[in-house]
């Protein structure tokens, strides 16, 4: 640009006044998280949970083959817990990890239950086997299942599965309702609405 044409650029330019940004409006479209922010937080919570799932076998109490499992966090109503344990919830998708190594079973664990909350299912089927010839112990992978379930705060409750799923092979596994699903429960039960 040579100086005529600045000058006469300038010249024109000369009564232009700035837009003035509405700060307010663009924070107010920024509030909800990104979907990189969403993605980094995913990732350090599965790493904490990788620290937190220890494969350590000193510090994973050991079950018997034939023990039953059942965990239930405060919060989740008997009633609700007697209908999960009966295996009258249908199971919304299952994994079967009787026959992975430890590392393996245990990421494929935290993977799977993350998946499945994300899609919004409350039960799932763990399917861990009964591990009579599993070495170092018997049960080493429903051992393992039985602690790592507990030390999950996404995992409400979990029991042994009825005998036609898997019986004390395999552990239903009771996840958190979404929001939506909340919202939901919230409006039925303030109108008075009950869910058959």
């Amino acid at each position: 640009m040579n100086q005529d044409d600045r000058d006469l650029f300038l010249e024109e330019m000369a009564d232009v006044v700035p837009i003035k940004q509405d700060v307010e409006q663009q924070t107010a479209l920024r509030t909800g998280p990104t979907e990189g922010q969403l993605a980094r937080k995913a990732a350090a919570e599965l790493s904490e949970y990788h620290q937190r799932l220890t494969l350590a076998l000193n510090l994973i109490p050991p079950v018997k083959p034939e023990d039953m499992l059942s965990f239930k966090r405060a919060g989740v109503q008997d009633a609700v817990f007697k209908n999960f344990r009966l295996g009258q919830y249908p199971v919304a998708a299952e994994l079967d990890i009787h026959a992975m190594q430890l590392r393996q079973a245990r990421d494929s664990l935290l993977s799977f239950l993350f998946a499945q909350i994300a899609r919004g299912h409350r039960c799932v089927l763990i399917i861990h086997g009964k591990g009579y010839s599993s070495k170092p112990f018997p049960a080493l992978i429903k051992s393992c299942v039985n602690y790592w379930l507990s030390q999950v705060d996404e995992v409400m409750a979990f029991h042994s599965a009825q005998r036609h799923q898997g019986g004390y092979g395999a552990v239903y596994v009771m996840l958190p309702k979404s929001n939506v699903k909340r919202i939901e429960s919230r409006e039925m039960n303030s109108r008075g609405v009950r869910k058959k």
